[in-house]
């Protein structure tokens, strides 16, 4: 089976942002996150709220970014991310639709407020964490849609050293409540990671690595290389 790999980008966070999500898709990734930015982002660390802060100070908005999906598809799907102060407004599911966007993770809404997300047509994937309990992970399971996002640790998004053993415990509680893919994010930085992590999920979600590069000014054809070690390491596993 082949593995997923899902890169993550903010949108709007630098100038031409699109030209990103054209090279995750000629590197080999199976679909992109994109982000809608926050100006609280609870789950996120220091490098996906450094990237939140300089779209806002750009000017983004969620129609603006959605707006620049829609002027530049990609062939692969997008997965829409944002906090649940957004993602409740009346409308939000049918600017996803008509930007192309096919999914959606919204990390802060919780499971017992999930039927006021109205967003028909789009997945809406769910997210465990090593501390789901397994009546809440059952639910999970069958409540999510698309995938199911496996956060390895307990914490924010960010660069970690090494794979969390808690991910391999968590993707395995899953497997026994849902027959959905498995995607094991927040601290996935490098190949290696990227194989490890394969070993016992479907694939997985790489954000804060991407988004330091771009940070740091790498050009879309230098983060199509990175993807293209992760999609590498994924395939010889």
């Amino acid at each position: 089976m082949t593995k997923l790999l899902m890169p993550y980008i903010t949108g709007g966070v630098v100038a031409g942002w699109t030209a990103y999500l054209r090279a995750f898709e000629d590197a080999g990734a199976d679909l992109i996150e994109v982000g809608l930015p926050f100006s609280d982002p609870t789950v996120d660390g220091p490098t996906i709220q450094e990237a939140s802060d300089a779209a806002l100070a750009r000017g983004a908005t969620p129609g603006s970014i959605l707006a620049d999906v829609a002027a530049d598809p990609v062939t692969i799907p997008l997965v829409a991310s944002t906090y649940a102060n957004l993602a409740l407004r009346p409308g939000f599911g049918a600017a996803l639709t008509a930007a192309g966007v096919t999914g959606l993770i919204v990390p802060d809404l919780p499971l017992d407020e999930l039927d006021q997300l109205q967003a028909p047509g789009i997945a809406v994937s769910l997210l465990a964490s090593p501390a789901t309990p397994d009546d809440r992970l059952a639910e999970i399971g069958e409540r999510s849609q698309g995938f199911v996002y496996a956060v390895s640790v307990m914490g924010t998004t960010g660069e970690r050293d090494r794979l969390a053993p808690s991910a391999a415990t968590l993707a395995t509680r899953l497997k026994q409540v849902t027959d959905l893919p498995i995607l094991i994010g927040f601290g996935i930085s490098s190949p290696e990671q990227a194989a490890e992590a394969a070993e016992v999920a479907d694939g997985v979600i790489v954000g804060a690595a991407v988004m330091r590069r771009i940070l740091d000014g790498a050009s879309p054809a230098t983060l199509g290389t990175f993807v293209g070690t992760l999609r590498a390491a994924l395939d010889v596993r």
